[in-house]
């Protein structure tokens, strides 16, 4: 019993004396902005098939068998000292980093409508779906999707896919170029060599199959067609992005995709979105070859098909579960079944605008933790943490007003009533998403050492998302994680969130760059942030060298 309390008191004492700064520690040297995973790649990678039936199969055996075997969750990788995410052929910073115009939310991905180069050229059907669509050419040989909606509603997925297009280009990530066009019958003209696949078997296309076609979509009065034309990605398409792992003949993907920062991160988006449809086929991996040399090729990662995003899904499907509960979702079928079918389920008094173009889609229901997408396939989606859904929503927080106004424009809706509901809608949801998640990772950002001060934004005072009474509590430590022998320092912050120390405490010695690290505390009492400090080797001022969100 006594060497039995000796141990436990050791325990204690030792709990009781690690430094509160844990082990986390950089290298003294700048922040990465750029992974280099543009190295040539020679041979094609083979294409990762897509089996509905497996892959969701495949899902719940896959988490089942990570619960029993009571796997950890780990952070994201994939992120450079500041805990942000470098560019690369996943991901690109864009309003992240800098500012966007107006202009560039217009128009989205890269990429000049169609609709300015007619006539088009249908040189195939579109297979599958429950739409019809054509693979065609404009004039100027460009070749693109065109993809029709439901006759019962011509605007709804078509507004979606483009709007959900132009806020995820503006995040970051790599989209379809996408645009809304209108054309007439007389606009298509069927090419020399079309072909339809018929149970497997390619057969030529003709124009009474095309005019059948067209019955099936919506037309005006004067015999006017709305439809999506989705630019073709270069290079060879490869499929969807594996969920598990990496593409094992793709020498620069080399960061398993469910751990990678930005797709965890997308979490924030596809809720704030409710891009509901998230799953493998809904992203494309393309081998293409160099903008600047044609004679390398690499794989490039894409985002895709955004048509159910927006609320469309539950529209579009005659059902109000959506945004709630997977399609297959044993937690909820067992919550059911203990309650006799008494509990009221989440997705009960959902209210549909009845607006033309706008889908399910409000901010009254909307839980940003609780948002479920419909396939429970998506891994990375699904693993996303605190740390993750707050990337995501640092960067969706930064989209104002009028590039929201931007992006809905270009869903060119009919009802005067359905733009102003979207983007309000919208505004609220992603408001409510950053404080979601700023109330779970202290949101202290864009550090910077500045004339022996320490200064930085809290990014829920910035965008006016919490007000209450903040007062921030700075202590420093040097590298081995003890203390300094300087009193705590409390800072308040500007009215716009902005906060500086008085003095930059320093540790260390020069040998080490006096690696100092300051922990900044909330009052709030949200979990703190570590900010390390250490000398330029070659200037000998002081600069963050890295970030440690705890």
């Amino acid at each position: 019993m006594r060497t039995l309390t000796l141990l436990l008191t050791l325990a204690v004492a030792a709990c009781g004396s690690a430094s509160p700064v844990g082990r986390v520690r950089f290298v003294n040297a700048p922040p990465v902005t750029r992974v280099n995973d543009r190295v040539d790649t020679p041979k094609q990678p083979k294409e990762n098939p897509f089996y509905r039936p497996y892959y969701h199969f495949t899902s719940y055996l896959l988490l089942a068998r990570r619960a029993l075997n009571l796997t950890r969750d780990r952070r994201a990788l994939g992120v450079n000292s500041l805990d942000e995410v470098p560019d690369s052929t996943f991901f690109t910073n864009r309003i992240g980093v800098r500012p966007m115009s107006i202009d560039e939310f217009a128009q989205g991905a890269p990429g000049e409508t169609p609709q300015l180069h007619m006539p088009w050229k249908i040189k195939s059907a579109k297979v599958g779906g429950s739409v019809p669509g054509f693979i065609c050419e404009d004039a100027d040989g460009r070749k693109f999707l065109l993809k029709f909606s439901l006759k019962t509603l011509p605007e709804l997925d078509s507004a979606a896919d483009v709007i959900t297009a132009r806020l995820l280009y503006a995040g970051g990530w790599n989209v379809p170029s996408d645009h809304i066009v209108y054309f007439k019958r007389v606009d298509l003209v069927l090419g020399d060599k079309a072909t339809r696949k018929v149970n497997g078997e390619k057969i030529p296309l003709d124009n009474a199959f095309i005019d059948a076609e067209m019955t099936k979509v919506n037309a005006s009065a004067d015999g006017t067609y709305r439809a999506t034309a989705s630019l073709y990605i270069g290079g060879h398409p490869l499929g969807g992005q594996p969920r598990l792992g990496t593409r094992e003949d793709d020498p620069n993907d080399l960061v398993p995709h469910q751990w990678r920062r930005d797709a965890r991160g997308i979490a924030a988006f596809t809720a704030w979105l409710a891009h509901t449809d998230q799953k493998e086929d809904n992203t494309l991996d393309s081998w293409e070859p160099d903008p600047a040399n044609p004679q390398v090729h690499y794989v490039k990662h894409y985002q895709i098909d955004f048509g159910n995003s927006l609320g469309a899904f539950p529209v579009t499907n005659s059902r109000p579960q959506p945004d709630f509960v997977h399609e297959v979702d044993p937690y909820e079928w067992t919550l059911t079944f203990l309650t006799l079918g008494l509990r009221r389920q989440p997705w009960e008094g959902r209210v549909f605008t009845h607006i033309p173009g706008v889908g399910l889609y409000s901010d009254l229901d909307y839980n940003p933790a609780g948002w479920k997408p419909n396939p429970m396939g998506q891994f990375p989606v699904l693993f996303a943490d605190r740390y993750d859904q707050f990337w995501g929503a640092k960067i969706l927080i930064k989209i104002t007003r009028p590039q929201l106004e931007a992006a809905v424009k270009a869903g060119h809706l009919s009802d005067p009533r359905a733009a102003p509901y979207l983007v309000d809608t919208l505004e609220k949801r992603q408001r409510r998403t950053a404080l979601h998640w700023f109330l779970r990772v202290n949101p202290v950002d864009n550090f910077v050492t500045d004339g022996g001060t320490l200064c930085f934004d809290d990014l829920a005072i910035q965008y006016h998302l919490d007000l209450r009474p903040t007062v921030f509590t700075l202590d420093a430590y040097d590298y081995q994680g003890r203390a300094l022998a300087v009193p705590p320092e409390r800072v308040a912050p500007s009215e716009r969130g902005h906060a500086c120390s008085a003095h930059l405490p320093r540790g260390g010695t020069d040998a080490d760059g006096h690696y100092t690290i300051v922990r900044v505390q909330t009052s709030r009492g949200i979990p703190a942030t570590l900010v390390h400090i250490a000398d330029d080797p070659v200037t000998r001022a002081p600069r963050v060298i890295g970030l440690h969100r705890l």
